[in-house]
């Protein structure tokens, strides 16, 4: 978004402006929220406003999932988490023979991950509260 914001505008203030349509309590207000950043970026910022149109209402997809889903859907955290397990696995073996054993060894790591999530340390539950 900020590629999009021109230099005179605030970071600060459009960075808010998306996290409360992200924030918001429902799909239905979310896309109120979203509506009015538009129209408040169309005249000064008007790449700004129509990247918003195009790219945001596909991130609004979050609200259809149960609240407790939600953040761990936003954020990047559990991405991260699994190429930080990747890259320490790795490491440990440093030299590679080929590209399929690097291959092995991360999808080793990546059933490893998928079989606890679907066992013990649930990412996303089932059940909601």
């Amino acid at each position: 978004m900020l590629d999009y914001l021109p230099p005179s505008l605030s970071q600060n203030e459009a960075s808010a402006d998306l996290r409360a349509v992200f924030n918001a309590a429902s799909h239905v207000e979310a896309e109120r929220l979203l509506d009015l950043m538009v129209k408040k970026y169309a005249a000064p910022a008007p790449k700004l406003a129509a990247w918003l149109e195009k790219n945001v209402p596909e991130g609004l997809t979050v609200f259809d999932f149960p609240l407790e889903h939600r953040r761990r859907l936003r954020t990047n955290n559990g991405l991260e988490r699994l190429n930080r397990e990747i890259k320490r696995r790795t490491r440990v073996a440093s030299l590679f023979p080929n590209e399929a054993s690097l291959l092995r060894l991360a999808t080793a790591v990546l059933m490893e991950v998928d079989e606890e999530w679907q066992t013990e340390k649930r990412y996303l539950s089932k059940q909601t509260t």
